[in-house]
């Protein structure tokens, strides 16, 4: 019996448990659900109420971390961000990302992911003597250049659009929607001159020409981030960089330290306040 501000939802939970189970199976639950509950708040509710052997990930819970994220309805998605009556379904289905090794119920395995992110160096490889350890001052950069690779630097790393490519189902040797945008995003950086260092990684059988251009991992990141287009626009500069048409790149300037720091104005400190 529910509230009229409540609904009862069934929960078709994929379960897994490595030490016991020799394949997955599905599990089904019933919670009584209210007005902008999401996924995982349900889930904390089923195994506080119901089944206290539930494992998933997750930390923020804002859609900031990326860690909850999960195969909702068929659909990858964060599950503090989805809220349950949203999804308009009667029946809600929660299964760890596709793609994935499964470590036990809803918890994937992003160690591919996070070797992958690694081996397309994201970092920035900055040219010459600009490389030097200590630095010397700031890297100048112009509201238009960050805007080259803006977007794709709010990625969090969720791996949603891993899970969503269909590339990647059939060949997991393929870098993948979230390495290959990356590669991108420090590529396009003004400060960074680290294309050929990347090119062992990037421009390979694996790489992005690999890319079918399904578009499924744009539609699955929950920050707006457009890996399909990073990935094009990556194909684009490793094509006019093979053909030598690629423009050089000035190297950024660097705004010099100071050599005196004037301490400023003491500012006044207001008077006490008095007892009435």
């Amino acid at each position: 019996m529910t509230s009229s501000s409540t609904r009862t939802i069934t929960f078709r939970i994929q379960r897994y448990d490595p030490d016991k189970d020799t394949a997955p199976h599905w599990d089904t639950r019933q919670l009584a659900v209210s007005e902008g509950m999401t996924v995982l708040e349900a889930l904390h509710e089923l195994k506080h109420e119901q089944d206290p052997t539930l494992a998933w990930r997750s930390s923020c819970r804002m859609g900031i971390c990326g860690s909850c994220g999960m195969f909702i309805n068929d659909k990858p998605q964060l599950a503090c961000q989805t809220q349950v009556l949203h999804l308009g379904t009667e029946v809600v289905s929660v299964a760890p990302l596709p793609n994935y090794p499964n470590v036990k119920d809803l918890v994937p395995d992003l160690e591919p992911l996070f070797h992958k992110h690694a081996a397309v160096k994201p970092q920035l490889i900055p040219a010459g003597n600009l490389a030097d350890e200590v630095p010397t001052g700031e890297f100048l950069q112009s509201p238009e250049q960050r805007e080259e690779f803006g977007q794709f630097s709010i990625c969090i790393k969720c791996g949603l659009c891993m899970s969503a490519c269909p590339t990647l189902a059939t060949d997991l040797d393929f870098l993948g929607p979230q390495p290959l945008a990356q590669a991108y995003r420090y590529t396009a950086d003004s400060r960074d001159a680290g294309l050929h260092e990347r090119l062992e990684h990037i421009d390979a059988l694996h790489g992005p020409f690999q890319c079918h251009l399904a578009g499924a991992c744009t539609d699955a990141c929950p920050k707006g981030v457009d890996p399909a287009m990073g990935i094009q626009l990556l194909k684009r500069t490793l094509t006019l960089d093979a053909l030598g048409l690629r423009r050089a790149r000035p190297a950024p300037q660097i705004v010099p330290l100071p050599t005196e720091f004037k301490p400023s104005e003491k500012i006044p400190q207001p008077p006490p306040r008095t007892a009435k």
